[in-house]
């Protein structure tokens, strides 16, 4: 049991504090209620941005690392489609160093043309590796907008087109920042060596004084139900053929997003996941594939994707996948054992997982945006209850061909 308490700060920061004494350490966590579904299509990229401008100096303190260093700490971030997240794992008589840097950073950057052009240059090369000079990189980029037609998943977190973050200006990161990085839009978790009353004092002292923003009302269009098929074939210079499909399901909060969680994981759990064992071992057919579900805070996907094996035809290989898939859907198919094996591998990883600060600090973060931190505690309890019917349910109502997005990439490689 993960005990923590929660207060809320006269300018609506949202505090929560998990005391651990087994530690040094202590963990601060500062989770913005912004992601890249909360960009203007035609700007697309900019919350990935900030989490490299958050890097660059604030209105007070030009040096955002050096401080860091010199107490011993270790910091980092990374940006979702829903949140930007933001961390510091520090020796716990150190920890007013980490408040005085993050709420400088929450009042108010150092907005220079400099430090713009530096972090643009950054984003930039990170597209171009991760997305361009990568085998099979770019696939995201087009499957989103595959399976999206109208909600902002359709983008990925580095925008719709780098070129949105190439024109970006000082007034338009400007107006992003003001419009969502305030008190009032943000969890700050502490977890850790330190007390709730201490906590409290500190976020009096170091937050508190920041005034809310006004921040920018979520006006989302709801994703339409897919009622057919659609596919998309690219040609690139890769080792082998590969597809991604991709199936609508639900949202984090949604009561089938756990059944739907298991699901992936009997298709996917490691070297026993049927996938695996069936199409990789079994019959030779891929190389590797894989399955998880998305965790997002509006509905997700479900996603397959594999690497076909050498003089394997792309379309066999395929519906080779999608017998697997149909074998799911007979009631029966799926045995007790193999849905308590998928639970408990579910549970290990999750008590494991809240074992350091860290972890108990995004995790906290995260529940408590969908305004359910007691879930931390509570979520293994749901895993726990899921049948063998439940899942066989999901899949025959979520793996229709109607719900489907295919990507089919080839490799055009010469033999």
């Amino acid at each position: 049991m993960i005990h923590f308490e929660r207060f809320i700060l006269r300018n609506g920061l949202r505090v929560v504090v998990h005391e651990d004494r087994s530690t040094p350490l202590v963990t601060m966590n500062i989770l913005y209620d912004v992601g890249s579904r909360d960009e203007d299509p035609g700007f697309t990229g900019l919350a990935h941005l900030f989490e490299h401008l958050m890097f660059g100096g604030s209105v007070n303190i030009p040096d955002y690392d050096t401080p860091l260093q010199l107490v011993g700490a270790e910091n980092n971030a990374f940006t979702s489609n829903d949140i930007t997240n933001y961390y510091i794992t520090i020796p716990a008589e150190n920890i007013e160093t980490a408040f005085w840097l993050e709420s400088d950073r929450m009042l108010g950057l150092n907005f220079s043309q400099k430090s713009l052009d530096i972090q643009k240059n950054v984003v930039i090369e990170e597209y171009k590796q991760r997305y361009l000079n990568q085998p099979y990189g770019d696939a995201m980029l087009l499957l989103r907008p595959l399976a999206y037609k109208i909600h902002p998943y359709r983008w990925s977190t580095i925008g719709l087109d780098i070129s949105h973050v190439e024109k970006a200006d000082l007034e338009t990161v400007r107006n992003f920042f003001f419009s969502h990085y305030a008190p009032n839009n943000a969890i700050l978790c502490l977890a850790g060596n330190i007390s709730a009353d201490r906590t409290r004092e500190l976020s009096e002292k170091w937050f508190e004084s920041i005034e809310p923003g006004k921040i920018k009302k979520r006006n989302l269009q709801q994703e339409p139900l897919q009622t057919e098929a659609r596919q998309q074939t690219v040609e690139r210079d890769v080792p082998a053929d590969a597809f991604y499909k991709v199936w609508h399901t639900v949202s984090r909060l949604d009561t089938d997003f756990q059944t739907l969680d298991l699901l992936s994981d009997i298709l996917s759990g490691g070297e026993s996941g049927r996938l695996n064992k069936v199409l990789v071992r079994e019959k030779r057919l891929f190389s590797e594939i894989n399955a998880y579900i998305t965790s997002d805070l509006d509905p997700g996907l479900i996603v397959i994707y594999g690497n076909v094996m050498k003089d394997v035809d792309l379309k066999y290989a395929e519906n080779a996948v999608i017998d697997l898939l149909e074998e799911l859907k007979v009631p029966g198919a799926i045995p007790d054992d193999e849905v308590e094996k998928v639970k408990n591998r579910f549970e290990s990883t999750n008590v494991f997982s809240n074992t350091n600060a860290l972890n108990k600090a995004v995790n906290l973060s995260f529940y408590e945006l969908m305004g359910r931190a007691e879930m931390i505690n509570t979520e293994i309890d749901i895993y726990r209850k899921i049948t063998a019917k439940m899942i066989g349910d999901s899949a025959r109502k979520y793996f229709l061909n109607s719900n489907c997005s295919t990507l089919y990439y080839k490799s055009d490689r010469k033999s």
